[in-house]
């Protein structure tokens, strides 16, 4: 994988906090009075079934999702839905929060160094010649340095999914958040994935992930948050939740996806 992935040397990982953050589509209440703390520097895994409401707390974190109700603070950076949003403070909040998606959304037209300098040129000013040479050095980092000439559809998907991580890793930001960053992969490429991961981890990045990856869940985060329902039916020590679940509903959970 080459040397360990450890961006923002001098930009420790932020806080989050989400209080009071509510979301519906219509009568489909998808999320309900949701709190969360997430500690700088620490790894929160978000696990429970289809339709928990994972994905769409995920994507209220960076207000990809505009919550109905609810702050979310990252670091220094802080929404109340209620008082409005303003644009500059979207683009802070959302700066602040890198985003890897299941799928992988790189530009198919691009190189894939172009998909990585590009966002850095738009979003941080830089020249194009500054982009290029983070770009390369983040693909070495993540064991591509071969391939920025390449173009996406030559990449296996874990390495396109590399590909993506190091393009919200370009944009320095002080929380990285992942949505089931591995569910398109076979379990080889999407090894490779979650190596980069606990680098990350190791190097003190703030990340909260959505997963299926139980035995990342438990070896990996610092804090395992179970969803059901639109809430968080419990948090706490991974390992603790995993051996001895309080919730009768994460006990069922748990007992699906351990058996299968």
């Amino acid at each position: 994988m080459g040397e360990p992935v450890k961006l923002n040397e001098d930009r420790p990982g932020a806080h989050v906090r989400v209080t009071g953050v509510a979301k519906s589509y219509g009568d489909n209440v998808v999320l309900s009075d949701v709190n969360l703390e997430v500690a700088a520097g620490s790894v929160t895994a978000m696990i429970g079934p289809s339709g928990a409401g994972k994905s769409t707390l995920l994507r209220c974190m960076n207000l990809l999702e505009r919550p109905d109700s609810g702050t979310i603070q990252i670091g220094h950076h802080a929404i109340d839905v209620a008082k409005g949003v303003e644009p500059a403070n979207l683009a802070e909040l959302r700066r602040s929060a890198g985003m890897v998606f299941q799928s992988f959304n790189l530009f198919p037209h691009m190189t894939v160094r172009r998909n990585i300098s590009l966002p850095q040129q738009r979003v941080l000013g830089r020249s194009r010649a500054e982009a290029d040479h983070v770009s390369k050095r983040l693909l070495e980092r993540m064991g591509l340095g071969n391939k920025g000439d390449e173009y996406p559809n030559k990449c296996s998907g874990g390495q396109q999914q590399r590909i993506a991580i190091a393009r919200a890793l370009a944009l320095e930001p002080e929380v990285m958040l992942f949505d089931e960053p591995t569910s398109a992969l076979d379990p080889e490429l999407g090894a490779e994935v979650l190596d980069v991961m606990r680098e990350l981890a190791a190097g003190g990045m703030t990340m909260v992930v959505v997963t299926h990856e139980m035995r990342f869940a438990a070896n990996v985060s610092d804090q395992l948050v179970v969803m059901a329902d639109g809430k968080i039916i419990e948090s706490g020590d991974p390992r603790r939740i995993m051996a001895d679940p309080e919730h009768p509903r994460t006990r069922r959970f748990l007992q699906a996806v351990l058996e299968r």
